[in-house]
């Protein structure tokens, strides 16, 4: 089948904003196998999104298509960032036929900077469908695949006061365990984050976890908390 004009589009910018010296470095900093064209993340968000205004997808299915084009059919690293990018559409953010487009990426993705770049979209998913996303997240947390266990517990970074907790810590208890490097960090980042919000919540959790919570998981958790005033609250300096 035949690329979409859309897809055309990004692919020709893409490679005519190539710098190869650039590439050879985000290569090997990505430790990839597949080649990177050194085209700076917020230059490939540009390019995705003046193609999409040059020629917008008819439907859902047509971005699905297009993104999943550019996905499996990537030649090189920033086709791929290209494909989260459109997955950015207004039309598909609470669209839950996007689910199953986030786990193929996050499944053959599989490293933190493709895997991360759909936590967002999975998370404007939980809250637009807790019905629907809640029980997959959970069933997430307990998968075979380390990726997708970390994008169980990365779903709500930035959701803030809109926090399931009850889910959150759900996802983490069920990785304590786990020995990964990219889990432990993401268990870490995931309270950091919600620490900005609820530092009282976060400091609980810690101690009542503290047995399984694995010392990079405690230090990154507990990194922006305050000494708690005798009121229970602290302020968030951003420190």
């Amino acid at each position: 089948m035949n690329s979409s004009q859309l897809v055309e589009a990004v692919r020709s910018a893409l490679h005519s904003a190539a710098d190869a010296e650039r590439g050879r470095g985000a290569q090997a900093y990505m430790k990839s196998s597949m080649p990177s064209l050194g085209v700076r993340v917020p230059e490939v968000r540009r390019i995705a999104k003046a193609a999409c205004r040059q020629f917008p997808p008819g439907s859902a299915d047509q971005l699905r298509r297009d993104a999943l084009d550019l996905w499996r059919n990537a030649a090189v690293r920033e086709e791929r960032y290209a494909a989260i990018d459109l997955t950015a559409a207004p039309m598909v953010k609470a669209d839950p036929g996007m689910l199953p487009v986030y786990e193929e990426i996050i499944r053959t993705g599989a490293w933190w900077d493709l895997v991360d770049g759909v936590a967002h979209r999975i998370g404007a998913l939980l809250l637009a469908l807790p019905e629907i996303m809640t029980p997959v997240l959970l069933q997430w947390s307990t998968d075979p695949d380390m990726w997708i266990r970390r994008s169980s517990i990365t779903a709500q970074l930035g959701a803030k006061a809109r926090t399931d907790t009850a889910l959150l810590a759900a996802v983490i208890k069920a990785n304590l365990a786990d020995k990964e490097f990219f889990i432990r960090k993401a268990i870490g980042w995931a309270l950091r984050e919600y620490s900005k919000t609820d530092a009282v919540w976060v400091a609980a959790f810690a101690a009542e976890n503290a047995a399984g919570l694995s010392p990079l998981s405690t230090r990154e958790a507990l990194r922006l908390l305050p000494a708690l005033s005798p009121g229970g609250k602290g302020s968030d300096d951003g420190a």
